[in-house]
């Protein structure tokens, strides 16, 4: 497979959608914030901390593989997970640091070794595949050590990107929840990571909250002859990013507090609570690494009530990379989020459609994760109620995908009114698919 050339650094820009009219009285504000990044940049017009350290130390890669026992039942699985591995080896661009992990109860470095990172090149691509070659299935799983691993081979290497790619079958038995939450808080911030759960016997839960942690994709491989097309599109995606550690920098009026912030599109990940403070009235929402790409955010914030016919700045939105020295740079994009109060009955009762739009998208996830875990705890009608709802919202708002991964679970009868009956039996597949996907949204309608 050939390697994929070195993508030019992409050009921020920062776009708000919202209402600002409020009436007398009101003091919620929501807008919709797109950020856009753009190829066609060049180095030398680029930011310098934005800039790679140079052609050969721009990013890291770890690829966790599960070995534990349950990878080789049936066998195929473990041979799907070498050609997985290797397949994705052989997209690493010439001069990327990566190492391979191999993950039981315990992380083993399968290549290159000694506590190292190989850099990719044709010699040691190929001595990557033939090392993968030897990897067998046998122990337990515990993912939190894998990943600790992971961390101290990507932080040796002085890069611009670090990214994981892990794959697990099976549940996380051999580490307490509260070690593997540990291992995510150490780890958040320093790389990203997008994993992914291959048949069925692995826990939804487990699998996204590492890629929600980490800032990076969840997904499931039901069939494992899937693995190597998968493998290699989130390799691709990785080789695609060219600036890490980009904020979302959120500042604020006095008297103005922030509700939330939320990523909105292309899935659903609540970032208030990560908020860093970054100076007077300012705050940083981490947004992990980008490339060519553009991405929905919804801000929330409450405003103290001003008269009819006042006008205020409600939140002032920027993009900030951090600096060597600890200090952070702007990127020279930036939306502004306003207030105006107006007796307009007209002006200040009509919801923007994005707005509108993206607070369906986010009830639309939080349906179905409800809804499906009413199910497996039995309460049929809760659960019939919420995935019905969930039905409703995929409809109006044109997501196709979750519709049909809905109607894998739920026999349709209305789509407009919610109305649905339950599948008396539903393949685990499509159960745990629909709860992995829950949080994929599609953007507003032009």
């Amino acid at each position: 497979m050939a390697n994929f050339s070195k993508p030019s650094v992409p050009r921020f820009s920062v776009d708000v959608y919202q209402n600002e009219y409020l009436p007398d009285g009101g003091t919620q504000v929501d807008a919709i914030v797109t950020v856009t990044s753009t190829g066609g940049g060049t180095l030398a017009g680029a930011p310098a901390a934005a800039r790679p350290a140079g052609p050969d130390t721009d990013a890291a890669v770890a690829l966790m593989v599960d070995c534990s026992g349950s990878m080789d039942y049936p066998p195929t699985k473990m041979r799907n997970a070498r050609d997985a591995t290797a397949a994705a080896v052989g997209t690493l661009r010439d001069g990327v640091h990566f190492a391979v992990i191999g993950g039981t109860h315990v992380a083993k470095e399968v290549y290159p070794g000694g506590g190292r990172l190989a850099v990719a090149d044709a010699t040691t691509r190929e001595q990557a595949k033939q090392a993968l070659r030897k990897l067998y299935a046998g122990g337990g799983t515990a993912i939190g050590t894998w990943l600790r691993l992971a961390d101290r081979l990507l932080s040796s290497a002085d890069v611009a990107i670090r990214h994981g790619i892990l794959l697990t079958d099976g549940r996380n038995e051999h580490e307490s929840a509260e070690d593997l939450r540990a291992a995510l808080d150490a780890c958040a911030g320093r790389f990203t990571c997008d994993a992914r759960g291959v048949g069925t016997d692995w826990e939804v839960k487990e699998v996204t909250s590492v890629a929600s942690a980490l800032l990076g994709s969840a997904d499931i491989v039901a069939d494992p002859a899937g693995l190597a097309a998968d493998f290699t599109r989130m390799m691709e995606n990785a080789m695609g990013k060219e600036v890490a550690d980009v904020a979302l920098r959120v500042w604020t009026p006095v008297g103005t507090t922030i509700r939330f912030v939320k990523q909105v599109a292309p899935t659903v990940e609540d970032l208030t609570g990560r908020r860093t403070e970054a100076g007077p009235r300012a705050g940083d929402y981490p947004t992990g690494s980008w490339g060519d790409e553009s991405r929905d955010y919804h801000v929330c914030v409450e405003v103290p009530a001003a008269g009819l016919g006042r006008e205020m700045l409600a939140a002032r939105v920027s993009l900030v990379v951090p600096r060597p020295d600890g200090s952070a740079q702007n990127l020279d994009a930036q939306g502004l989020v306003r207030a105006v109060w107006t007796d307009d009955m007209t002006a200040s009762t009509s919801i923007n459609p994005q707005v509108a739009h993206y607070t369906g998208q986010a009830e639309l996830a939080q349906a179905i994760q409800e809804g499906l875990d009413l199910r497996k705890a039995g309460d049929i009608d809760g659960a019939t109620a919420k995935l019905g709802r969930a039905v409703q919202l995929a409809g109006a708002s044109g997501n196709a995908d979750t519709a049909k991964l809905l109607a894998k679970v739920v026999d349709v009868v209305d789509v407009a009114t919610g109305t649905v009956r339950l599948k008396a039996k539903v393949a685990e597949a499509d159960e745990m698919t629909l709860e992995t996907r829950s949080t994929k949204t599609v953007r507003v309608k032009k």
